[in-house]
């Protein structure tokens, strides 16, 4: 616009079919079922996923906190009824962010059952634990690693655009200068819009999705050093504030503000 430039020659239908069509037919050739799916979750929760803050982190420290002070006062063994039907449960019922979250409860509740029936020692424990994120982990990962490959893609798609373009304005040759110019503009617009595409959309996209798997996975290791600080014989109280040390510092409540939680609870 600031060089006068007619907006009207970046449209060019015939260039995106072949760009946007070649990059969905090799993510489907690339992608079984599950891949498939796991990808359009990733770009779903590119709009509507929001990174946890302060509130979230309080609910989850909190429900812990019940957790691990009844495990404290009747034992692990009171935990199994609420770890069977989490969603019954009075511990983390109030807590609406726990309770949506199906990936941080289910770890909780998981480990909660296996440490309440193994008897096994904590070392042992917190391998099990280990294993249970690496496995999430790298599930979620998934999607944002195809999404990568497909921005990496796109811009060779542009590249086959365009080249498509050239071929039309090589049989073009006796035609005058601004119906060559015009093919030539066209096939050009095939290479701008796959490396537009590719590290303008897609490839943030991807990014998107790495930093909320990141979220996840920090949701989870906040739980796992509650857990595993119990495990150690340490109490409810000091094992709530090593989970609350694990929290990233733009979101973790201050001593204070979680002491002040606990209590009103």
């Amino acid at each position: 616009m600031m060089a006068h430039g007619n907006f009207s020659v970046l449209w060019q239908p015939a260039e995106f079919v072949i760009i946007l069509g070649a990059a969905i037919g090799t993510f489907l050739i690339a992608s079984p079922m599950k891949v498939i799916k796991l990808t359009m979750g990733g770009f779903a929760s590119a709009f509507k996923a929001k990174a946890p803050g302060k509130d979230e982190y309080l609910q989850l420290l909190r429900a812990l906190y019940d957790l691990l002070t009844l495990a404290k006062h009747e034992g692990i063994i009171a935990l199994e009824s609420h770890a069977n039907k989490p969603k019954e449960s009075s511990i983390f019922t109030p807590y609406p962010f726990v309770i949506k979250n199906h990936h941080v409860l289910d770890f909780i509740c998981d480990n909660v059952k296996t440490y309440a029936m193994a008897g096994m020692e904590p070392h042992e424990f917190e391998s099990i634990m280990d294993i249970d994120m690496e496995a999430h982990h790298e599930e979620e990962m998934i999607a944002a690693g195809s999404i990568n490959k497909l921005a990496d893609s796109m811009p060779a798609l542009g590249i086959v655009a365009c080249v498509l373009g050239v071929v039309i304005t090589m049989g073009a040759l006796n035609e005058p200068p601004e119906v060559l110019g015009a093919h030539i503009g066209a096939a050009l617009v095939g290479t701008f819009f796959g490396i537009l595409m590719a590290y303008g959309f897609v490839a943030p996209f991807a990014t998107n999705v790495e930093h909320q798997v990141r979220d996840q996975h920090t949701l989870l290791n906040v739980a796992k050093t509650a857990i595993m600080s119990f495990a150690l014989g340490w109490a409810p109280a000091l094992a709530l504030e090593a989970a609350r040390r694990a929290v990233p510092s733009s979101a973790r409540p201050t001593f204070e503000e979680l002491e002040s939680a606990v209590r009103k609870k």
